[in-house]
């Protein structure tokens, strides 16, 4: 039997039993379309970060107070970053650093009867370079400012919507900020997400005002931040820090420090590694369902042997070879397998794109996935195929001939 006959009848059978095939392959549909989601989710969630740290700028560092461990047992209470760490850090790294120490919270905002609850930074001038936070409206606060503990106040660029006022409006009036009066010196423009934080919801006022006049002289930091001129000079911002930190708080040589350390790349780097894993389990759980499938395409298969045995018998009987039964047989699994795969490529598709427009979650949907599962259920095919293939092949002509 030629080998375009062959498949010229596989593909009838299959046309005979449209609604049977496709049920069939349901399950194949399912698993492929869940993998081909699930991972488009993942990969989507993975740009969406690495994008958002991208807009903090991967040289800069982030500093924050920690305990000293021996042995993994802290062995002593944490020691708090001061103003004076930032100062130290800014004078004495050689023009290598550019610093801004951080202390936040979240406030209460006012102005006129209009009430807003945000996230408040008293930050140095320098951060607003760090993490290119452009005006949009007025200034930013200045050195003078900081030195002068000035009520002054920048605002993220939705935080004037909040307040019922246009931005431009909003620049040289004054607001409350925790029952004290301070006066807007300008409104940012849109950043977005960028990594954890949220800009454009934000308000900051310098550091000095946000320790003696909003935090009731609380001397504490949450943070410095520290950058440095580009990513080739990372390894000696972290000497410089380490060293010049480890002479402000007194830690000798060898002793573990108090601070921590961190890049804004390692997180990409933490947060890739944990949704690659969610991946992968995902995908190994959408998975199942091509097993699943498998074993269906199988089952139908060995109903379909039993139903055409004397069919078989007369293909025989009229010189059709075992090899040629073989093959027609694997032809209609691997048919269903790859008909399924291809229907749960569009399922798929179809899946991320419902998710991104009803959720807002942003997916991707790659190519090397899309050729993987199709040749997973391809290969599903011809596994779950082989037996009952093997089967119908081995009938004896006669006795498939007397077969009722």
């Amino acid at each position: 039997m030629l080998i375009r006959e062959i498949i010229w009848v596989a593909l009838g059978a299959i046309r005979a039993n449209a609604l049977r095939s496709f049920l069939t392959t349901l399950g194949i549909i399912i698993g492929v379309s869940a993998v081909i989601a699930m991972v488009a989710l993942g990969e989507g969630a993975q740009r969406n970060v690495e994008e958002q740290i991208a807009r903090m700028g991967t040289n800069v560092l982030t500093i924050r107070a920690d305990q000293r461990r021996f042995g993994g047992v802290s062995t002593a209470d944490t020691e708090d970053l001061r103003v004076e760490d930032a100062e130290a850090l800014r004078s004495e790294s050689g023009g290598l650093l550019t610093i801004s120490p951080e202390l936040s919270s979240r406030v209460q905002l006012a102005y006129l009867r209009w009430n807003s609850n945000n996230q408040v930074r008293g930050v140095w001038p320098e951060y607003f370079g760090m993490y290119n936070l452009n005006i949009e409206h007025g200034e930013i606060f200045d050195q003078g400012h900081v030195q002068g503990r000035r009520r002054v106040v920048v605002l993220g660029f939705g935080v004037p919507e909040a307040l019922g006022t246009p931005a431009a409006l909003l620049v040289g009036k004054t607001i409350q900020v925790r029952g004290q009066p301070f006066e807007v010196l300008g409104v940012l423009e849109e950043k977005g997400a960028a990594g954890f934080n949220r800009p454009d919801d934000e308000v900051f006022i310098p550091t000095s005002t946000a320790q003696y006049r909003v935090f009731g002289g609380r001397r504490r930091l949450s943070s410095i931040f520290a950058q440095v001129s580009s990513t080739d000079a990372m390894d000696a911002a972290y000497g410089e820090i380490d060293r010049i930190l480890r002479r402000e708080h007194r830690i000798r040589p060898g002793e573990n420090v108090d601070f921590r350390i961190r890049n804004s790349s390692d997180l990409v780097e933490t947060f890739n590694a944990t949704t690659q894993t969610f991946t992968l389990l995902l995908a190994g759980i959408a998975g199942i369902s091509l097993i699943v499938g498998g074993i269906g395409i199988m089952n139908i298969m060995l109903v379909s042997v039993t139903e055409r045995t004397r069919e078989i018998g007369v293909r025989k009987a009229l010189g059709a070879t075992r090899r040629a039964i073989l093959f027609q047989f694997l032809i209609e699994a691997l048919v269903l397998c790859v008909m399924g795969g291809l229907l749960g490529v569009l399922a798929g598709f179809g899946g991320a794109e419902v998710l991104t427009r009803t959720q807002g979650w942003e997916t991707v949907v790659s190519p090397e996935v899309v050729v993987g599962a199709v040749l997973f259920s391809a290969a599903i095919g011809l596994f779950f195929g082989i037996w009952p293939a093997q089967r119908a092949a081995k009938l004896d002509p006669i006795d498939a001939l007397r077969y009722e």
